[in-house]
């Protein structure tokens, strides 16, 4: 935040954007379920002609000779969009540490990650997003061939499918708190 001051008094001066194609807007279906995450320069173009209005603002402003318009962090379509079918959630390491956090579920820690199963698959236990979870290597290795009760080590949240279609494609990967009222506490 830049703050400027004559005399002892402090005003408050907007940082431009750097780069209005990041992608750092929610976008939100008239009945502000998310649809998906969209570039500044994209969200401003929507607003402009209409098409949504503002939530929320971001700090950051977008200057021109004659203009200062508010980069917004959340916009509204004011139309329905009929959401395409979604697909399910890709099961694989990478999307296993997202939806854990990338943090253990044993301990907390977020050093040397693996992955654990809950039911240890030589105990009959499957390979999927049911029965796996993120566990630091000193976790995984003292639970050993145990469920987490036999070896006294409870998990913090129990593993399940991701149900929210557009976090198989990552689009929230990076959301910013300011979204989490908006995101359902994805």
């Amino acid at each position: 935040m830049n703050t400027a001051g004559t005399g002892g008094e402090e005003v408050h001066i907007p940082r431009a954007a750097p780069d209005l194609n990041a992608p750092r807007v929610l976008v939100l279906n008239a009945s502000y379920e998310p649809l998906h995450v969209t570039s500044a320069k994209r969200a401003i173009t929507l607003l402009q002609y209409g098409v949504a209005e503002v939530l929320q603002n971001s700090a950051e402003v977008v200057r021109s000779p004659s203009t200062v318009l508010p980069i917004p962090s959340v916009i509204r379509l004011r139309r329905y969009v009929r959401r395409p079918r979604v697909h399910p959630v890709p099961f694989n390491r990478r999307n296993v540490l997202r939806r854990d956090t990338f943090t253990c579920q044993y301990c907390g820690s977020a050093d040397d990650l693996t992955l654990d199963h809950v039911m240890p698959r030589s105990r009959g236990g499957r390979h999927g997003w049911d029965n796996v979870t993120t566990a630091c290597r000193a976790c995984n290795q003292r639970k050993g061939n145990r469920t987490p009760d036999e070896a006294g080590m409870p998990l913090r949240t129990r593993p399940r499918a991701p149900t929210f279609g557009v976090y198989a494609h990552g689009q929230f990967a990076h959301w910013q708190p300011v979204w989490a009222q908006y995101l359902g506490g994805q």
